[in-house]
């Protein structure tokens, strides 16, 4: 049984989370629009692809943004706990390339909990620690011509509390606010939605 988005989104406080797929930076994106106050991204400073905060512009204001680049992922994970046991940032993203063993993974889960602040890593496709309380994959939807080319995929992957779920989304940019998007098929003016 699929769970409503509402259900599952946004990601439930005092606890870390994952996603993967070609669409976690868009995913995290959306979920620090969906929060008020500063956004503190954890990066491995030896990573040579930039994240543009501009770039994010038309999904929050980049002004909530701040950047941190450790040297290694030990040290990222290191600023992360921190940020987040100290509960000043609501929402923690980083950045994991290596993956996390339980005592890692469980270190980051107490420190969310401390801080009342929500933990974000964005981790490579296949790979994910024990602790984490969600794990979703993000990726685009190919779009049928004529549609909005935005739309992503989202599907919850792995949930400790059993409901999972697939759903289409899209971001508008006007009212800042996420929609979910019905299945192709079952759209108004289809075959299967008029029966």
């Amino acid at each position: 049984m699929s769970a409503n988005l509402s259900q599952c989104f946004p990601l439930r406080r005092s606890r870390v989370h994952e996603v993967c797929g070609p669409g976690a930076t868009s995913f995290a994106a959306i979920l620090a629009a969906r929060g008020t106050g500063p956004v503190l991204w954890v990066r491995q400073g030896w990573d040579h692809q930039a994240l543009h905060p501009l770039g994010l512009a038309r999904v929050f204001d980049p002004a909530r943004l701040l950047v941190a680049q450790a040297p290694g992922q030990v040290d990222a994970l290191a600023v992360s706990e921190e940020a987040l046991r100290d509960g000043a940032v609501p929402l923690v993203v980083t950045e994991i390339v290596q993956p996390l063993d339980l005592r890692q993974g469980r270190r980051l889960q107490l420190a969310a909990k401390a801080g009342a602040t929500t933990g974000l890593c964005l981790i490579p496709e296949g790979m994910g620690s024990n602790a984490a309380e969600t794990r979703w994959h993000a990726a685009p939807r190919l779009a049928a011509e004529g549609e909005d080319s935005t739309a992503l995929r989202w599907e919850i992957i792995k949930n400790k509390s059993g409901t999972l779920g697939a759903w289409d989304v899209r971001w508008d940019d006007t009212a800042h606010r996420l929609h979910v998007v019905p299945p192709a098929g079952e759209r108004p003016g289809s075959a299967r939605a008029s029966g």
